[in-house]
């Protein structure tokens, strides 16, 4: 029995007390309502991933990622967001159990070239992950900034979930974040994830990037395709949507790889993660690649025994 069907039969018992009776009534087409509501939104949300789904078949199935994805992005007054659609090769209550939850996000959040470091913590009655995120080489914990994302449970059923995470703000005047993830089941091994990823900045952002744009970043682009040259060859997209498109690729990448991780033994899963993480980050050199395979892993193993280190309790 669940909590609005409980509530339903409970508010036919007649109290004796008319004002009682009154309030009990109000109170339960108060409780009914968000019942009603919510239910709503995980038919709304499961629908409406549904038909994306069907949308994008041409996309899924014939692109340049190798895989059944589609990237997108748009840039709108200071505020940028990416967005990923993808076929995971898992079941979907693996993917709801470790993604459908803070507890699992750092694991996936450090594989992620500039997250130096992540905890989960719980703080003033909010879930937060405590991120400190750097430069893409090996950086000491006091140099680099920090980001609290506040985690934010949506819906979760047998067939759909939804979650998302926020913060405030971030490096320089950038604010604003936002993480956003939702998934339905497609069939028993197969599930459809959408992961977004937001945030706005400022004079000072944009000041830097186009710093960084004209010196080291200068051959950077991101996934879109903006133009075809004449003899064919894509002129990709620059500027403030290739950084967020290779950000978003990363984040899922990132997502994937955790997920492969599960099939090693425990002991084993960190070293799957990594390796998974970088091959599939090589897959797209033009974009991603900036470290070499052995730089990559000596930095993460070092930044992941911090992290560790750090979670411990202090010995009395």
């Amino acid at each position: 029995m669940n909590e609005c069907t409980e509530i339903r039969e409970q508010s036919e018992v007649r109290p004796p007390f008319s004002r009682l009776r009154a309030r009990l009534i109000v109170a339960t087409g108060l409780v009914l309502a968000a019942c009603t509501w919510a239910h709503a939104q995980t038919l709304n949300g499961a629908a409406a991933l549904k038909s994306r789904y069907q949308e994008l078949q041409g996309e899924l199935n014939n692109n340049a990622y190798h895989r059944p994805l589609y990237l997108n992005s748009r840039e709108d007054g200071g505020n940028v967001k990416g967005d990923i659609y993808a076929v995971l090769a898992y079941p979907f209550a693996q993917v709801r159990t470790s993604l459908d939850s803070p507890e699992h996000w750092c694991d996936i959040l450090i594989l992620h070239l500039n997250t130096k470091y992540c905890r989960l913590m719980r703080e003033g009655g909010q879930t937060i992950l405590r991120m400190q995120v750097g430069k893409k080489t090996e950086q000491d914990i006091d140099d680099t900034y920090r980001i609290d994302l506040r985690y934010h449970g949506g819906v979760s059923t047998a067939d759909y979930f939804s979650s998302s995470m926020l913060a405030d703000k971030g490096p320089l005047d950038t604010s604003r974040y936002r993480i956003e993830i939702e998934a339905i089941a497609l069939d028993e091994q197969r599930s459809f994830l959408h992961f977004s990823y937001a945030y706005s900045y400022g004079m000072a952002s944009r000041i830097a990037l186009r710093a960084y744009l004209m010196t080291a970043g200068r051959d950077k682009v991101g996934f879109s395709v903006v133009k075809r040259e004449a003899n064919g060859q894509p002129l990709y997209v620059s500027g403030s949507r290739a950084t967020v498109e290779r950000n978003t690729m990363r984040y899922y990448l990132a997502i994937d790889a955790y997920l492969s991780g599960l099939t090693a033994p425990p002991g084993e899963r960190l070293e799957k993660r990594l390796t998974t993480w970088y091959g599939a980050t090589e897959q797209y050199p033009r974009q991603l690649h900036e470290l070499s395979r052995e730089a990559y892993l000596a930095m993460k193993r070092k930044e992941v025994a911090r992290q560790q280190k750090a979670a411990q309790p202090e010995a009395q």
